[in-house]
């Protein structure tokens, strides 16, 4: 299976202290949802958490649909 050249541990790290910017969405190539959590600061910081979840199951994917690296 193809897996992102986007990193796991940095989709979390950049989720978890900076997810209220999007940073993260920006980092996995997502830029209008990127550009939408950084106006909203990470859906009033619900989308954040929600996203950081995702990522920590391992669900969160990049832009082209693949699953995160390890």
């Amino acid at each position: 299976m193809l897996k992102s050249e986007k990193s796991f541990l940095a989709a979390i790290l950049l989720c978890f202290f900076l997810g209220s910017f999007g940073i993260h969405r920006f980092y996995v190539g997502k830029i209008g949802t990127g550009i939408l959590s950084l106006l909203t600061l990470g859906g009033f910081g619900i989308w954040a958490i929600i996203d950081l979840v995702i990522i920590v199951v391992g669900k969160f994917k990049d832009k082209q649909g693949l699953p995160l690296k390890a």
